[in-house]
């Protein structure tokens, strides 16, 4: 870093440590120079008009960045967001730095209604997750480390599983202590901040038949997927979701490192030829599918997307639900009329917002042909597909007749509670076609 910049750097941070008046900018000035430049005033002033009310907002980089350019630096770290370079004003030497904290703005309203845990400072965030300040500086930077997946350095486990549709999906595990920060960031924090009431998945009170439910005896429904929907939110969303909280950059920076996860090189020994850009994305820190926080901080990041979406459908007199990466949009004729040009909106709204849509899985389904959401059938209300339910009863009745060891082919530890919670889902979508199940499982004859 160059003499120049390590000066307004000085600057930057005697001027976010003082109110945001003019005459008390100028005062940072002359503190950090022993003296008032003669340009003080006006580039005081211009700092003022370019960032506004938000000045307290932006960190220290952002704010050197923009007297760099004021002080006709060639625009800073980021010379194309600039039309024109002024005239370069001579840089007095530094005389005093400034050791005390930036200011914090207020909580915003939104914010301070939720009461999320205050954490001024990263000690104040160790005492709060019970960790020395040097613990968690490990587990923050723990996606730093390369090498092999097998190293007592790495916090996770990990397992390629295979998806339905094709192609393989990470599961990152997280280890024993670093998935205790991690709900406790989850109870304590995440969980106070309500996600967009079109989310549906990892919701308290919701679940696949709440947002199928929405869609039920429709003309028309849109089923549209995100594309790796948890590995393509990397660690810079996460920062700025904890920025937004309020919390001092050094904080939201540690607690967005904890949250995330990058997959060491050796994983992808096991995957084969794994496309390219979700390799990549895997390789980046991002949200890890398998930790406890990550499907808060998930619907968090996707509030604006949801927000847009439900724009987009109402304008149409349509609705819309996400149960964490599928997209459901249903509506009456009008919307039928639409639908088949619609999906070229939502994929553009979400590319805006990050996402991509897997076009492979889109479906339009009209009435009269089956319209099925996460698994839940719903032409006219809520059901289990007829197949599913028809194996499921055919196997509690031989069950009954043959002994349940005839039926137990996958060797189930415990087959009494699988097929006890295969009929509390059936429940749940449709408690009158359990009744007969239950009685079924009631007769079969258990061992002990």
């Amino acid at each position: 870093m160059d003499i120049e910049k390590l000066t307004v750097l000085a600057l930057a941070d005697t001027m976010l440590a003082s109110d945001r008046s003019q005459d008390s900018l100028i005062a940072a000035c002359g503190r950090v120079f022993d003296m008032s430049p003669l340009w003080a005033p006006r580039i005081c002033a211009a700092l003022i008009e370019r960032t506004g009310e938000n000045f307290h907002y932006f960190d220290r980089h952002e704010i050197t960045d923009i007297l760099l350019h004021l002080l006709g630096r060639a625009g800073g770290d980021n010379p194309e967001q600039y039309d024109e370079v002024p005239d370069r004003l001579e840089l007095p030497e530094v005389r005093r730095y400034c050791t005390d904290p930036p200011i914090r703005p207020p909580l915003a309203a939104w914010v301070a209604a939720f009461a999320p845990p205050r954490l001024p400072s990263v000690g104040a965030l160790a005492a709060w997750l019970d960790e020395p300040i040097g613990a968690l500086a490990w587990f923050a930077d723990q996606w730093r480390l390369a090498g092999d997946q097998q190293s007592p350095l790495q916090h996770y486990h990990y397992r390629w599983v295979a998806k339905r549709s094709g192609g393989l999906r990470l599961i990152e595990i997280p280890k024993a202590r670093l998935r205790r920060l991690q709900q406790k960031i989850l109870r304590h924090l995440l969980d106070r901040l309500p996600p967009h009431p079109a989310a549906h998945g990892f919701r308290r009170g919701h679940s696949c038949v709440t947002h199928a439910a929405l869609h039920a005896g429709r003309h028309a429904i849109v089923r549209m997927d995100l594309k790796d929907f948890f590995p393509s939110i990397q660690l810079s969303r996460i920062h700025a979701l904890f920025l937004k909280l309020g919390y001092p950059p050094s904080v939201a920076g540690t607690l967005a490192r904890i949250c995330v996860n990058r997959a060491p090189q050796g994983v992808f020994q096991e995957a084969g030829s794994l496309p390219w850009a979700e390799r990549q994305a895997l390789r980046s820190p991002h949200l890890p599918q398998g930790s406890p926080s990550s499907p808060a901080l998930a619907n968090l990041c996707a509030y604006r997307l949801d927000l847009r979406l439900e724009a987009l459908a109402q304008s149409l007199g349509a609705t819309y639900s996400r149960y964490a990466d599928d997209l459901a949009f249903s509506g009456d004729r009008d919307f039928a009329r639409a639908a088949e040009r619609f999906h070229i909106q939502v994929a553009a709204i979400a590319l805006e917002e990050g996402f991509r849509i897997n076009t492979r899985k889109t479906r339009l389904m009209r009435e009269g042909t089956r319209q099925q959401l996460t698994g839940v059938v719903v032409n006219a209300n809520p059901n289990i597909v007829r197949d599913e339910y028809d194996r499921l009863k055919a196997t509690l009745t031989n069950c009954v007749r043959h002994g349940q060891a005839s039926q137990n082919r996958d060797n189930h530890p415990d087959f009494r509670a699988y097929l006890a919670g295969r009929i509390s889902y059936v429940k749940m979508v449709n408690a009158k076609r359990a009744v007969k199940l239950q009685r079924l499982l009631e007769a079969v004859a258990w061992p002990g």
